[in-house]
């Protein structure tokens, strides 16, 4: 995922997560809603920008509440929501934090080491030199009156 398009593949991926926790029957077993879109924030946070990821996990949030806590799209800020929004904010930092430490520079040096090298092969077949005659018929035929 590249960093432009980590906010829309993240809000896609958290409606598609909220879609398949429902099916399951997220709204008897919330923690189901909780675990999917807890993957989204993680995964958007390990593969985006911070900014993507916070804001996925903004939108997590609202669809938790909204759709498998509140039925109808409405939010709600009880003690169930608190709970969510601790367990995005968590896998927010978590997946940030692993980001950071898979981009450390002592990481990317060890990988730049192994670079493999390339090997040229030198070519088999001779070049040869155009004779007389391919000159002068080249010069006959390519002449401007």
């Amino acid at each position: 995922m590249t960093e432009d398009f980590g906010f829309p593949f993240g809000c896609v991926a958290a409606v598609a997560a909220v879609i398949v926790a429902d099916l399951a029957g997220a709204t008897g077993h919330p923690w189901y809603a909780l675990v999917t879109l807890g993957a989204v924030v993680l995964s958007a946070a390990y593969r985006g920008s911070p900014a993507a990821a916070t804001g996925v996990a903004v939108v997590a949030w609202a669809l938790h509440t909204g759709f498998v806590l509140g039925r109808f799209g409405e939010l709600t800020f009880d003690a169930p929501a608190r709970l969510a929004a601790l367990v995005f904010a968590s896998a927010l930092v978590t997946g940030t934090l692993a980001h950071a430490v898979s981009t450390s520079p002592s990481r990317v040096s060890t990988l730049q080491a192994r670079q493999p090298t390339l090997q040229v092969r030198e070519p088999t077949v001779g070049v040869r030199e155009p004779t007389v005659r391919v000159r002068e018929f080249a010069g006959r035929i390519l002449r401007v009156p």
